[in-house]
């Protein structure tokens, strides 16, 4: 593998396809030269690192950051944090989270929360550094609790995620001019009830922002019985823009 890179240890989205594991749940391993930081630990987090081919040392870890609090994004954040800092015997790495996954009804462990050497709160539109390696978060996103997307840079490629949140226009805002945007992609046809993104609302905001190369993922169970790569082939013909289809295990290099 090359120094930086982006690897989908897991592509499922929302609660069964979760549950059922018919995808992984295990969230995404993003290396930027000498920097390694794990997006949204979902469960399954740890045993997906230990079964990547290379593995993927967990103890090696930078930063935790989390886009916000539901199971299938946290669920292993606690075994992660003890995996970064070797049990707690090397106070290292930093944990980025919403406030309302840290305040209002903490998801970190009392025992764990002097392990890390910092645990820092995210807000709307602002910048963070990981050593050098700095990302900057989204509006807050409309979902039922607090939640972020990110933006950074790998080497010269500018790449962000748009996760959980239902449709708004100022999505195009943040997330325009970019080299590869990954969307969160639950729903197949629209559910207005529901504060997730449909496929309709990927096509728009595709045309909206324009990225050179975009990546679907996080598919709930309409999405996975459409077949995702079928979908994104569909796409990319209809918006002349490469659009992929993440799948578990997955590297962009």
């Amino acid at each position: 593998m090359s120094d930086s890179f982006i690897k989908f240890l897991g592509t499922a989205g929302a609660r069964f396809v979760m549950i059922k594991q018919l995808r992984s749940s295990a969230g995404i391993w993003i290396k930027n030269e000498e920097k390694n930081v794990i997006f949204d630990p979902g469960p399954g987090s740890l045993v997906r690192c230990a079964l990547s081919r290379p593995k993927l040392d967990p103890s090696k870890l930078d930063a935790l950051i989390l886009s916000h609090r539901h199971l299938d994004h946290s669920g292993d954040i606690n075994v992660m944090i003890e995996a970064m800092t070797e049990g707690g015997f090397k106070k290292r790495g930093k944990v980025f989270l919403p406030s309302d996954a840290i305040d209002k009804d903490p998801i970190i462990l009392e025992y764990l929360k002097g392990f890390p050497s910092k645990i820092e709160k995210l807000k709307p539109l602002s910048k963070y550094s990981i050593d050098g390696f700095e990302f900057e978060t989204s509006p807050k996103l409309l979902h039922p609790v607090e939640t972020y997307g990110i933006k950074f840079k790998l080497k010269d490629k500018r790449v962000a995620f748009l996760v959980d949140t239902e449709y708004f226009e100022e999505l195009k805002d943040f997330y325009s001019d970019l080299d590869i945007l990954v969307i969160n992609v639950v729903f197949h046809q629209p559910h207005p009830q529901v504060q997730h993104l449909c496929l309709e609302d990927v096509e728009k905001i595709l045309k909206k922002t324009k990225p050179k190369k975009a990546v679907l993922t996080h598919f709930g169970m309409s999405m996975l019985k459409a077949k995702p790569h079928l979908i994104a082939e569909d796409l990319s013909k209809k918006l002349n823009t490469e659009v992929i289809s993440a799948y578990d295990g997955m590297l962009l290099e």
